[in-house]
C-alpha cells in the first residue's frame, strides 16, 4: 500500500471531474444567456447538455468515491507503511530523522504518530495527514523558514549568560560558588522562560534550534568579555540534541561562561 499510488488514482479521477465540470459550466452559462435574451431553442439544447453532463459528473464522482473508500487508512498507518514511506521522503528531501516506533525527531521538530486515533503530531500540534510526502514537505518548509529567520548570536549568548548567572546564584543558596561552573542547558531554559505563556511562544524545540545556531556561529566571546563552552553529558535524556554546521548530530548537556 502506497499513498502516492493511491493519490495518482485520485488525481486521475479529479482530472476527469474537472473536465466535466468545465464543459458543464460552459453550457450552463450559455443556458442562462439564451434565457436572458429569449432564445428558447438553444436554451433547451443547453439544458439537455447540462443534464447529460450531470450524469457524467455523477459517474466520475462515483468512481472517485470508490477509490477513496477502498483505501484503508487504518491498515496503512498500523502496518508500518506510512512510517516507511515517511522515512523514505525524509531521505529524499534531506530531513534528518532519528527515532523508531511512533516517535521521531526531525530537528528541531518532534513527530509523534498516533496509530490508534490515526493522527500525527508535530511537536504538540495535531496534523490529520495520511500523506507522508505532504507531512515531510511541511516540516522541510518549516526548517527552511527557521533557517531564514534573523538570529543575533551576540544577543542570544548574552541572554543565555544572564540566565546562567541567575541559575548559579539560585543554586548556591547564598553560599560561595564557582562563577564559571557548568550549568545544565535544560535548567537554563526554565530561567529563560519563567512563565508558561513564554514557554508556549518559545518552546524547547526553538531553544534547541537557537543553541544549534549559537554552536555553529563561531562566536567566542560575549559582550562582558567572557568565553563560553558547551559540554556533553552522560545521560542523553538530559541532553539537547542538535545538528551542527555540517549536519552532524551533537548532544549538548551543559554550558559554562568563564574569563
Amino acid at each position: 500500500m502506497n499513498y502516492e499510488d493511491f493519490y495518482s488514482e485520485v488525481s486521475a479521477c479529479e482530472k476527469e471531474i474537472s473536465g466535466v465540470m468545465k464543459v458543464q459550466s460552459k453550457h450552463y452559462k450559455s443556458l442562462c444567456k439564451n434565457l436572458s435574451k429569449g432564445d428558447l431553442k438553444n436554451a433547451v439544447k443547453d439544458q439537455a447538455q447540462v443534464g447529460a453532463l450531470s450524469k457524467d459528473f455523477e459517474d466520475c464522482f462515483s468512481k472517485l468515491r470508490g477509490v477513496v473508500e477502498n483505501f484503508d487508512g487504518r491498515e496503512y498507518m498500523q502496518s508500518g507503511e506510512f512510517t516507511t514511506q515517511m522515512l523514505e521522503f525524509c531521505q529524499k528531501t534531506g530531513v534528518d530523522a532519528v527515532g523508531e516506533g511512533a516517535v521521531f525527531e526531525m530537528f528541531p521538530y518532534k513527530v509523534r504518530l498516533d496509530f490508534e486515533n490515526l493522527d500525527a503530531y508535530v511537536d504538540r500540534k495535531k496534523v490529520q495527514c495520511f500523506r507522508p510526502q505532504y507531512l515531510i514537505n511541511e516540516i522541510k518548509a518549516g526548517q527552511d523558514k527557521l533557517l531564514k529567520a534573523p538570529f543575533n548570536a551576540d544577543v542570544f549568548a548574552d541572554e543565555l549568560a544572564d540566565a546562567y548567572d541567575l541559575a548559579l546564584l539560585k543554586q548556591s543558596k547564598n553560599k560561595a560558588y564557582a562563577p564559571d561552573s557548568s550549568c545544565s542547558l535544560l535548567n537554563l531554559y526554565k530561567y529563560l522562560t519563567p512563565m508558561r505563556r513564554f514557554r508556549k511562544e518559545y518552546d524547547k524545540q526553538n531553544y534547541a534550534f537557537d543553541l544549534a545556531r549559537l554552536h555553529s556561529s563561531g562566536l567566542e566571546y560575549i559582550n562582558d568579555g567572557r568565553k563560553f563552552q558547551f559540554g556533553p553529558g552522560r545521560d542523553i535524556s538530559k541532553s539537547i540534541r542538535i545538528l551542527d554546521a555540517d549536519g552532524n548530530e551533537q548532544f549538548l548537556s551543559t554550558i559554562r561562561f568563564y574569563s
